[in-house]
């Protein structure tokens, strides 16, 4: 005698199916916190990483305090900064820098 088609549909699953679901549901929800969160913050670190290592003298700056200036010189771990009005020279650590001014910025301020 055949089994119904409800109870074929129905059914429910063997306890190694179920063990192999869960795992497969684990694997899955820990592939979308790698692309989604993981992934993007090593690829921004890096990127931070590199603008830090690029950094010369001449480079006008924004500091993570919120300080414009232009690095003066680069030595190890320290960048020295001039900070306008009255070009003051700072030694702040180099990665305090936020961000780089684009070379443009700079012509565009003395402009206005």
């Amino acid at each position: 005698m055949l089994p119904s088609l409800s109870s074929v549909l129905f059914a429910a699953p063997s306890a190694a199916e179920g063990n192999s679901v869960g795992l497969l549901m684990i694997v899955a929800v820990f592939a979308i916190f790698y692309f989604l969160l993981i992934l993007p913050t090593q690829r921004r670190q890096k990127k931070i990483r590199q603008m830090h290592q690029a950094l010369k003298a001449g480079d006008r700056v924004i500091t993570t305090g919120g300080i414009h200036g232009t690095v003066v010189s680069v030595r190890d771990n320290f960048i020295h900064l001039r900070v306008p009005p009255d070009q003051l020279k700072l030694e702040v650590l180099r990665s305090a820098v936020a961000q780089v001014e684009p070379e443009g910025a700079a012509a565009d301020e003395a402009k206005t």
